[in-house]
């Protein structure tokens, strides 16, 4: 059966372009908006890449005028939990505000399906440490809260006869392509698994450990890992489920399991062969002790099968990337 085209937002950044990938090689036809702020031209391997803003209005119209859309996959947005602290109307602008307009511009043009990039930073602190789709919504921060009210658009678009949805909500991404062909290159990155390997390549300093007095075995945060590969086949495995009639669905993503702030630091040093310079710190405000991920649903719903939960072929990824980087290596992009 041939299909209409996929408007992917979002698809030069981080996991927006490993969504491209996985689905140019099943042939889809792809349109990419992104105004390149985070992402980069280079990331872009199939479909056509429009430079532009979802916020903007005229923009969207010729964009959906001209091509025949029915499904949106939706990942532009700004991602920084601190800088969303202070300066949250960015986040609002962007995150939700940008949101509502491409929402709208989708539904009028007959979109019958989206896909969501949504985050675990939507549950907040969980009481338990584990978040299953039915914990509360509580999010301390500008970025979860931006999400979570698109979400709520998602929602109520859909009972008022829009398109069908999945919003998955993202735990730790980390991890690159394992082929090398695409990888993270986001700059001022804050991820863990990013920022260690930076430091064991050189291009930082040191690694901070914020608090190493939680109730956890060792002391230090424990989060759910999610290799950006698996994250990505979530996203085609949500459009199999929504053009096979699927409702709407909110979806966890992560492995249910989660790695130590202290666990991920040995993996980079044993994985690079020496060790990294760690610098110890108080606990940073609003981070939980435990976040990981209730995963039944996902696996239920999509039939999702998950093929890199290894910490450390999640690190190898990541680090050959980054040598990549601290090469100069055009193919990097970063250096392009």
């Amino acid at each position: 059966m041939s299909h209409k085209s996929i408007l992917v937002t979002g698809g030069a950044g981080y996991i927006g372009s490993h969504v491209v990938r996985q689905l140019g090689e099943q042939g889809e036809d792809i349109i990419v908006l992104d105004n390149l702020s985070t992402g980069f031209k280079e990331a872009v391997t199939s479909g056509k890449l429009i430079i532009g803003d979802t916020g903007d209005d005229a923009l969207l119209e010729k964009v959906f005028a001209k091509n025949d859309i029915d499904t949106v996959m939706h990942f532009a947005a700004h991602t920084v939990v601190p800088e969303s602290v202070s300066d949250p109307l960015k986040y609002y602008r962007n995150n939700t505000a940008s949101s509502r307009t491409l929402l709208e511009h989708a539904h009028k043009a007959g979109v019958k399906h989206v896909v969501f990039s949504s985050t675990a930073a939507v549950y907040g602190v969980p009481e338990t440490g584990k978040a299953s789709e039915t914990t509360p919504t509580r999010p301390i921060n500008p970025y979860g809260t931006s999400k979570l009210m698109t979400e709520w658009m998602l929602r109520d678009l859909s009972q008022a006869g829009g398109p069908s949805y999945v919003a998955l909500r993202y735990f730790n991404v980390a991890g690159c392509e394992p082929g090398g062909r695409i990888g993270q290159s986001t700059p001022k990155a804050t991820l863990l698994v990013k920022v260690a390997c930076e430091a064991a390549v050189g291009r930082r300093p040191q690694v901070y450990v914020y608090g190493t007095d939680y109730p956890t075995p060792d002391g230090t945060g424990l989060r759910d890992y999610i290799h950006v590969e698996d994250l990505a086949s979530a996203h085609v495995d949500s459009l199999t489920y929504l053009r096979n009639g699927g409702k709407p669905a909110t979806l966890n993503c992560g492995y249910g399991h989660g790695y130590s702030v202290r666990e991920v630091l040995e993996a980079v040093a044993r994985v690079n062969g020496k060790p990294l310079n760690i610098v110890e710190e108080a606990r940073r405000l609003g981070d939980p002790p435990e976040l990981v991920a209730e995963v039944a649903k996902i696996h239920k719903v999509l039939g999702w099968q998950p093929k890199y939960d290894d910490l450390d072929t999640i690190v190898r990824t990541s680090l050959a990337w980054e040598r990549k980087i601290a090469a100069g290596d055009k193919s990097a992009y970063w250096a392009a």
